[in-house]
């Protein structure tokens, strides 16, 4: 899941007075992915060192001249390139104090901006439309410039790119409402122009992006009405006519939620393949009147992260080395991001729990596949189950629509909204169910979140087990629950929700383990997860031996101390085979912190806010799981729901990460701490083993490969 980090601060603005513009012209990297050069709108460019947030260089124009487009940094010749006036190109090296001495060449016409490619030669493109090399420009200046556009048509933004390598340089523009599209190839020159789709009368692109893959240029263009569209353009020459131009055809990726009226200072960005970062657009769950910066999936239509900005936002947003450049408020902020591969798990999970629960009915959710090809899906058996117990209660009362219920859910009380919606729901097929679940959870949590003596848990609980919802549809949803102590809605959005970020996992962990016995005596669980903690605490184990690497043997020869300590850790574990530290539903809930998906990265910052108690009790249970795992390799039945040895381990690294310098300062936690040093000890051992076998193994692969052994033969094989 894409995730942004926490943001600092480049430089101050001077933004304008009307508060239109941020004072940026534009952002250009320099050197290499740590050096950039921003240039206002003035007369000033400044070199950042973008790590260490502190300029190192900049260059000022005289009063009454201007920047009319961003400076770049030419890295052939180790120069910086300029256009001031719209006319003057400017040339200097890094050790020039001021401009006034650079090289100048006043050109023929107006220039729009200079582009730059690592590796290639910068080109000039002119207001009307025509490109030259800058080298050609600065032997003959004064040369004659042709005109591209049309009479009335007005070029509004250009980029460059490789593409194949191919050098292609592009740029839209506008006429009367209309807007075009030209893909200007360089070495060899080839000119295409393309017609944009129209969009609603009088509604412009806010702005354009671009990026080249499979061998194929993607447009990405957002417009003021939340609707970002994208276009395949080719980047060989299109066979025709190239001052015709030909309809671009464009698909929709996004429609983003744009509250009342039309957006007038937002950007979007693609990031990959999979990603695009807006700014500029309202949050979903947030409130009107507050800018974010977020990043949404294509792919799956899901918001992947957001980041509230603090002050006016100006539509202007750049990327460069994983790290967005956004100009807000009297600051030009940078913020770290991270895109992982996208996939469907990535997108609703992190690939964490690999090992499927069996006896679970399937989820109602259709597949993407499915949903292409229009094939339907069978509702689980928990919508069939709900259809049944509410078939009698939906025969007799009339049926209610949409927005009624949803008045419904803005007025009456809780018992009336849960019945009425209960029996609204029972109507709907399986495709109903997954366009509407999302909107009845959302109506309801905002409306517990307001209304303190409004709550439908119950209701919540059905929606959730429909499996038709994910926490980004809602991330209210589980926060709500731990702030009514409803454990048991906890616990089923853990086990179906895979996108539940981090932050929120460890909500609920700290949330678990501070509850106490009375209050965890009084919570009714999933039964699959009960009967499992039962079985876990309560069966006879009789068998010894190694089991997964462990054995109480193994402890005992680990621990042959002279002070006598290895019986005392003998009997110490013999006892904790047999007890386990907290109470069977606690237990219960903190299984289902174990096998909830989660990305190392992300977590360890939040498991550092757990007390120290906490972490020994957590470290406490988890022995006792490894030890009864060990004892008995037949515990983990397929038809209950129960964390993995391996989960387990991993936990109690990710704890050991999280608070090494605490725990090993805590007297409370020697003890514990050396008896878990055994059983990592125990597992890396196993594990060498298994390493000396798998080569053992490969070894005889080879052997019996080279030999011709005929129908009967004896062979001795020694393993060492």
């Amino acid at each position: 899941m894409a995730v942004l980090y926490e943001g600092y601060t480049l430089c101050g603005l001077a933004p304008a007075q009307t508060l239109t513009s941020s004072g940026v012209h534009g952002i250009e990297l320099e050197r290499d992915g740590d050096h950039v050069l921003v240039t206002d709108s003035e007369r000033s460019v400044t070199l950042y060192k973008v790590s260490d947030q502190k300029p190192l260089c900049s260059w000022t124009l005289k009063q009454g001249q201007s920047l009319t487009c961003p400076v770049i940094y030419n890295s052939k010749t180790k120069e910086y390139v300029a256009v001031s006036d719209h006319k003057v190109i400017r040339i200097w090296k890094e050790d020039e104090i001021t401009l006034d001495k650079a090289f100048k060449a006043t050109l023929s016409a107006d220039v729009w901006q200079v582009h730059n490619t690592q590796g290639a030669e910068p080109v000039v493109l002119f207001r009307r439309g025509a490109i030259r090399p800058l080298d050609s420009l600065l032997s003959a200046p004064q040369q004659t410039v042709e005109d591209v556009l049309t009479h009335e048509e007005v070029l509004r933004w250009s980029t460059n790119l490789n593409a194949d390598s191919q050098h292609c340089v592009i740029f839209t523009t506008e006429q009367k409402g209309d807007h075009f599209l030209y893909l200007q190839r360089l070495n060899p020159n080839g000119l295409q122009k393309y017609r944009l789709e129209t969009e609603e009368p009088g509604l412009s692109p806010l702005n354009f992006s671009v990026s080249f893959r499979d061998q194929h240029i993607c447009l990405l263009y957002f417009y003021p009405n939340g609707r970002v569209y994208q276009s395949v353009v080719p980047v060989r020459a299109v066979v025709g006519d190239g001052s015709q131009a030909l309809t671009l055809p464009r698909r929709l990726l996004l429609s983003l939620p744009v509250g009342d009226g039309l957006l007038e200072a937002a950007s979007a960005l693609i990031l990959d393949e999979a990603h695009v970062c807006v700014v500029g657009v309202p949050h979903p769950s947030a409130g009107t009147g507050k800018d974010f910066l977020c990043i949404w999936n294509i792919h799956f239509q899901t918001l992947q992260a957001g980041k509230e900005m603090t002050g006016k936002i100006y539509g202007q947003l750049w990327s460069f080395s994983n790290k967005l450049f956004i100009p807000h408020g009297k600051s030009l902020s940078v913020i770290p991001y991270e895109c992982p591969k996208s996939c469907l798990a990535s997108a609703l999970g992190k690939l964490r729990q690999t090992r499927t629960v069996e006896g679970k009915s399937p989820p109602s959710v259709p597949s993407w596949s499915n949903i292409l090809h229009g094939e339907t899906v069978p509702p689980s058996r928990a919508a069939d189950a709900r259809k049944t117990r509410t078939s009698r209660k939906t025969q007799s009362m009339p049926s209610l629509t949409m927005d009624q219920i949803f008045d419904l859910i803005k007025t009456e009380p809780a018992e009336k909204v849960q019945q009425e919606t209960e029996a609204f729901i029972a109507k709907l097929d399986s495709h109903d169910l997954q366009n509407v679940v999302g909107q009845l959870v959302s109506a309801l949590v905002s409306r517990s979140l307001t209304d303190t003596s409004f709550y439908t848990g119950g209701l919540l609980s059905q929606l959730v087990q429909t499996r038709t919802l994910c926490h980004s549809i809602c991330p209210e949803l589980v926060v709500l629950a731990l702030g009514k102590r409803d454990y048991f809605l906890c616990q089923i959005c853990l086990q179906f929700f895979p996108d539940i970020p981090e932050a929120i996992t460890c909500a609920c962990l700290k949330a678990f383990i501070s509850m106490t016995d009375s209050d965890a005596e009084l919570i009714n669980l999933e039964p699959d997860a009960v009967s499992f903690m039962d079985m876990l605490i309560t069966k006879d184990h009789a068998q010894v031996g190694f089991q997964n690497g462990f054995s109480p043997t193994s402890v005992q020869n680990d621990h042959q101390m002279g002070d006598g300590r290895g019986s005392a850790v003998k009997e110490h574990t013999a006892a904790s085979l047999e007890t386990c530290p907290i109470i069977l539903n606690k237990a219960v809930l903190l299984n289902e912190i174990l096998q909830t998906p989660y990305s190392e990265n992300y977590l360890l910052p939040h498991l550092k806010d757990l007390s120290t108690q906490n972490v020994i009790v957590f470290l406490q249970y988890l022995q006792f799981l490894y030890l009864k795992y060990s004892q008995d390799a037949f515990l983990q039945r397929k038809d209950l729901r129960s964390p993995t040895l391996n989960q387990v381990m991993d936990w109690v690294c990710l704890l050991f990460d999280a608070h090494f310098t605490v725990l090993v300062m805590t007297p409370e936690a020697k003890e514990l701490l050396l008896k878990l040093h055994t059983f990592v000890k125990s597992q890396v051992k196993l594990f060498s083993e298994l390493g000396k076998i798998e080569g053992s193994l490969q070894e005889i692969n080879k052997m019996n490969a080279k030999k011709d052994i005929g129908q009967y033969s004896i062979e001795v094989l020694e393993l060492y």
